[in-house]
């Protein structure tokens, strides 16, 4: 069987990271496309602040197009053991595109509220989290400006995290998963 790539979106916060390190506790490999980008930001000697990794995801879009951060997992895609690899975070419909181009691509969105996605953020503590509602504002509109709407908006299966625990979150992608196995 060809490997399936199960692409992780949702607005920040919503369970996305979550989901992906309890796969890859079930044996998936799981790849960050923010982290992709973080990585390119220390290459370039830059602070990984929300401003900076937010102005680098825009820059590296406009000059490579909007698949670039896709474009920078490519590598990492093929040479995984896994049968299925998940991506964590993606934003439009371009990344979805570079992605078709490797394998079979499946979407799983992820929805939680604002006051639930806030909470996460505020307890995760990342360098890239907003401290306020006015950076988690910005940081949701910015993200919404790249396209991860229409990202949400084609999804095969969705689930809503606003009630659930990190067990029943993750149990409930890996069944999703499991039936596309099929």
């Amino acid at each position: 069987m060809p490997k399936l790539i199960v692409c992780l979106t949702g607005m920040p916060g919503a369970g996305k990271s979550t989901i992906a390190a309890g796969l890859e506790k079930k044996g998936f490999t799981s790849i960050n496309m923010g982290d992709a980008v973080r990585a390119e930001a220390k290459r370039r000697n830059l602070d990984p602040s929300g401003q900076n990794l937010g102005k680098l995801m825009l820059e590296l879009r406009e000059k490579n197009g909007q698949g670039a951060v896709a474009e920078l997992i490519k590598d990492k895609i093929i040479n995984s053991k896994s049968d299925v690899v998940v991506i964590d975070g993606v934003r439009s419909n371009a990344e979805i595109e570079v992605l078709k181009k490797i394998t079979q691509v499946k979407l799983l969105a992820i929805h939680a509220s604002t006051d639930t996605r806030f909470g996460f953020l505020s307890s995760r503590k990342r360098s890239d989290d907003p401290s306020d509602r006015k950076m988690f504002d910005e940081r949701d509109n910015r993200e919404i400006g790249v396209g991860i709407s229409a990202s949400i908006a084609l999804a095969d299966e969705t689930i809503s995290n606003n009630n659930l625990s990190i067990d029943q979150l993750v149990d409930t992608a890996y069944q999703i998963i499991k039936k596309w196995l099929k």
